[in-house]
């Protein structure tokens, strides 16, 4: 096991490299929504994410320090890690796809993600606490905004329906990474640190199960990830898809280290 700060540092990656990924996602599709109304919403639910990405890398950078003695900045830690030091769910690299995709994939994880923030919000450290309240409050408008249109595509028209429910079933088995803590993260959740995921799992399979079933969607089979916890996102074990999305996203800082404007 790896020390108090290491373990805290690898956390708060966890916590801030899923909403930065999933920024990026969203950001790809700003000029390319389906609806104008959609195309301006996309966009602001990946700034909410990606402020919310800046407070935890930011927080990390300062807990590295402490047993690195020199801790990175939350730019270095978006722009110049490289992909198997990126925690990030395996569910939020997954590929844009068509708007069924990018919607199921929004709901699942505003899902889990408010449910966790709410749970860290009542964290032993203060900083974490504030940094979940705040980001809930965002969060919230998330889940509400995702789901309405789960249900809208859903139980629209035939090509909607089908197209939502296979997003949901090639999905779907990326989510149980999402409730299997390892030994490091169950060490924090022993000092109240960290959100015990393992007691998120019911009421999110209540609230998606309710809301597939007002869109008129089947939840899939229970298949979950193989080799979890041991190998998955948040271990650094990621799909092709991160890395295309990285060299997308860490061009400019790399080229040109250092530039400002």
């Amino acid at each position: 096991m790896i020390n108090r700060d290491e373990a805290l540092f690898d956390y708060l990656l966890r916590l801030g490299d899923s909403p930065l990924i999933l920024a990026q996602r969203l950001g790809a599709w700003v000029g390319k929504g389906p609806i104008l109304e959609e195309d301006i919403a996309l966009a602001n639910v990946g700034l909410d994410l990606l402020g919310q990405a800046r407070l935890w890398l930011a927080y990390a950078g300062e807990v590295e320090a402490r047993f690195a003695g020199n801790g990175r900045s939350e730019d270095a830690l978006a722009f110049l890690r490289d992909g198997h030091e990126f925690r990030n769910l395996l569910l939020v690299e997954q590929p844009n796809g068509n708007f069924a995709d990018t919607t199921a994939r929004q709901y699942l994880f505003d899902c889990w993600h408010l449910l966790a923030l709410q749970a860290l919000s009542r964290s032993a450290d203060v900083r974490i606490a504030a940094i979940a309240e705040k980001s809930a409050k965002e969060v919230e408008y998330h889940v509400e905004r995702s789901g309405d249109w789960v249900i809208r595509l859903g139980d629209g028209t035939d090509e909607s329906h089908a197209k939502m429910q296979a997003a949901i079933d090639t999905l779907w088995p990326y989510t149980g990474e999402m409730f299997a803590p390892d030994t490091d993260e169950l060490a924090l959740i022993d000092e109240r640190i960290a959100a015990d995921v393992r007691a998120l799992e019911a009421p999110w399979r209540e609230q998606v199960g309710q809301v597939l079933a007002e869109a008129t969607l089947t939840v899939p089979a229970n298949v979950w990830m193989q080799g979890l916890p041991a190998k998955g996102g948040r271990q650094g074990v990621h799909t092709e898809h991160l890395g295309y999305l990285l060299a997308e996203m860490q061009f400019l800082p790399r080229a040109y280290p250092g530039a400002s404007w």
